[in-house]
């Protein structure tokens, strides 16, 4: 916590449903801190605290940068699929309520709209509900949008057009995200590869998009031109870096560097554009984060999203021109945005 800077992490424990739960709240300068829950069965509990940490500081940049009035939350419910159930997840609810506003929850791997209906019986503080209980629904659409703006943002600047056509993008990890991504894709008449862990899932999206499915292991070191992580974080590493033949990498999925410093300096000098996670996936939080404020409106959602295309055309060409990583450049943005805001208003307080 005192590393990354989170102000509170709380653990959650409840015998009866088998609930086992982390939630961390990193940052609330700009609001309340804000960013889904995630169901996974985790190999130990300090992976899970790895992760809970790692993507609620990531939240904090991603709603700075993406202009929202919200801080850095985030959750991970620990275990099995199979240990889901309608009382777990309303247990679940409590301990948020608990937290009286300071962290907002919305969907995240493992969790569906239907999920966040039972837990938004015992709090009011979920979004990403069913469209037909007012709520903005699947935010995962609007996040792949984000994730084809930054795309197409990454090929104008290194190809100096937008035009997609041709182009051979692998797209790791075909869930929520990334199978939007690639039903976006294909309608540029790109040459879409797919992997996915999930064989069942992979082969559906490849008989659905006409895409070419390749070795679901975390090998990168075939022909494309852009890579676009959609699945679990850390797959840039190194030793996945030195092998990648492609000239841009932008994708949905959090956390994609293994070391932030290290990884991103190691594919600055290779000369691989990279479009920052944080940034170009922000069109889900985007969506939820409209939800919250009331009177959501889908078109709103992705007209908001669509900025992502100017802003990762900005950060690109001030990491050229300041001599950093686009990490480092979207970072700067972000904290930039959150110094500014301390001179306004302290930590988010609950009315």
């Amino acid at each position: 916590m005192r590393d990354l800077g989170h102000e509170q992490v709380v653990f959650c424990n409840d015998a009866p449903t088998g609930l086992k739960a982390i939630i961390a709240i990193h940052n609330t300068v700009l609001g309340p801190g804000m960013g889904g829950t995630r169901f996974w069965n985790y190999a130990t509990d300090e992976d899970a605290i790895t992760d809970v940490l790692r993507l609620s500081r990531g939240m904090t940049y991603k709603n700075a940068i993406a202009g929202l009035n919200a801080g850095g939350g985030k959750a991970v419910i620990i275990g099995s699929p199979n240990i889901k159930s309608e009382a777990l997840l309303r247990r679940f609810g409590r301990f948020i309520d608990s937290l009286a506003g300071r962290y907002v929850t919305a969907e995240d791997v493992g969790m569906c709209a239907h999920d966040m209906e039972y837990i938004g019986m015992e709090t009011s503080f979920v979004t990403g509900l069913p469209e037909v209980r007012g709520g903005g629904g699947d935010p995962s659409p609007v996040t792949a949008y984000g994730v084809y703006m930054g795309i197409k943002a990454a090929a104008k600047k290194t190809y100096g057009s937008d035009d997609l056509s041709g182009k051979i993008i692998f797209v790791q990890g075909v869930g929520h995200v990334g199978g939007q991504l690639v039903k976006l894709l294909v309608k540029e008449n790109t040459k879409v590869l797919i992997s996915d862990i999930n064989e069942e899932r992979v082969l559906k999206v490849a008989k659905t998009y006409d895409t070419e499915v390749v070795d679901p292991l975390n090998r990168l070191d075939f022909e494309m031109d852009i890579y676009a992580p959609c699945g679990l974080g850390a797959t840039l590493n190194s030793e996945s870096i030195p092998g990648l033949r492609c000239q841009i990498i932008a994708g949905g999925a959090n956390n994609q560097l293994e070391d932030e410093e290290l990884h991103a300096h190691m594919l600055q000098a290779r000369g691989i554009v990279y479009a920052p996670d944080f940034l170009i996936n922000s069109g889900g939080i985007t969506n939820v984060y409209m939800e919250y404020k009331g009177n959501y409106n889908r078109e709103l959602a992705y007209q908001k999203t669509e900025d992502i295309y100017q802003t990762c055309l900005d950060l690109i060409t001030r990491a050229e021109i300041e001599g950093v990583t686009t990490h480092q450049a979207a970072l700067q943005m972000a904290k930039d945005r959150i110094t500014a805001m301390e001179k306004v208003k302290l930590s988010f307080k609950v009315h």
